[in-house]
């Protein structure tokens, strides 16, 4: 039997019942995929039934307000995913009169929709010959034939193709492309892979040379910056004040408080009494106090946030221009960072 049919049999054994997997409908396979980059499948899951429920069609995505596709992202993160997301779904709705690309060479015209997307797409709903390669595909490929090449240089990557390329059952590279996903990401995992019970243990090369725990190899790391940001949570009776972040980078398109980032440390105390004078709030505002400090990691940023809390009983007199105010309980209907949101479940609020 060769590595394709056995690796297919693995899988109709193994596979674990994902919802996705029950359809070919391109929409629900898309946005699977979309959820699913840098997010583990048992946190995506309940966004994928979230958004299908919300959004049961790509014209109902591409109808939906930004705010509203924000929102229902908020707390899985990289939300340049959510903006191409729906950005995609209106072409798709509104230029392409809801017909889905169906070749890997016109899915790769889509924002946001990249060599591994346009693979999975095209191959798990129209049956084309294209092999994905994710991180698992990689892993499970660099083990079996012992490669060597860091996996983030040009030629270790195109190396990896090849051999992918290679290697896809033409009859069925769909359930292929699935297959090879799934091996990597429950049996051939990052950590502690099951070898002992590897279908592949006597064809497998990096376990043969002992080297299963030093592949694939990874050259460059990404470099993490530490972010300091001072959040100005402002209350005037039951309503508060929040502004759009507008300016590319990380979270474009959420809301969040009134801020001061800095890329080093500075003294909340210091920063508070500016910030009342600066905003005249001297004879109107009552400083509650400064939060602990919220740590909060993504994949290049290391933020270190501080809520300064502070109430006024009349109008903000200098109100910045992009800044604007709500009634605090509707708040959820704007897509604010996760930050945002563990700041105010700690009932972080005037009584």
């Amino acid at each position: 039997m060769n590595f394709s049919s056995k690796l297919i049999k693995w899988y109709e054994l193994h596979k674990r019942d994902l919802p996705w997997r029950h359809t070919q409908d391109p929409y629900k396979v898309w946005l699977s995929e979309v959820i699913l980059q840098q997010t583990r499948v048992d946190q995506g899951m309940s966004y994928y039934l979230k958004f299908i429920e919300l959004f049961p069609t790509v014209k109902k995505l591409a109808d939906a307000n930004e705010d509203m596709v924000l929102r229902a992202w908020q707390g899985l993160g990289y939300y340049s995913r959510a903006r191409n997301l729906h950005s995609t779904a209106k072409y798709i709705a509104y230029d392409l009169k809801g017909k889905f690309p169906s070749t890997q060479k016109e899915l790769l015209q889509l924002k946001g929709v990249g060599a591994y997307t346009s693979a999975a797409i095209a191959s798990f709903c129209f049956g084309e010959k294209a092999a994905v390669v994710d991180g698992n595909v990689m892993r499970v490929l660099t083990r079996l034939h012992g490669i060597t090449e860091p996996i983030d240089s040009s030629k270790g990557k195109k190396l990896i193709e090849q051999i992918a390329d290679e290697s896809i059952d033409a009859r069925n590279p769909g359930l292929y492309n699935q297959a090879i996903m799934e091996f990597g990401a429950i049996h051939c995992t990052p950590h502690n892979p099951d070898c002992a019970h590897c279908p592949f243990d006597s064809k497998c090369a990096a376990l043969a040379e002992d080297k299963v725990k030093l592949i694939p190899y990874k050259s460059k790391k990404t470099a993490v910056k530490d972010v300091w940001m001072y959040y100005f949570f402002i209350q005037k009776g039951k309503n508060t004040f929040i502004k759009k972040r507008t300016a590319n980078g990380i979270w474009k398109g959420l809301h969040d408080f009134p801020l001061i980032e800095s890329q080093k440390e500075l003294k909340a105390e210091d920063l508070m009494e500016d910030f009342i004078k600066d905003n005249k709030l001297e004879t109107d505002a009552e400083i509650l106090g400064i939060s602990e400090e919220y740590i909060h990691i993504l994949s290049h940023r290391k933020i270190h946030a501080r809520f300064i809390s502070i109430t006024t009983k009349r109008a903000w007199k200098n109100l910045a221009k992009d800044v604007f105010e709500i009634p605090l309980n509707e708040i959820d209907l704007y897509g604010v960072p996760r930050l945002i949101d563990k700041f105010l479940e700690r009932g972080n609020l005037a009584q």
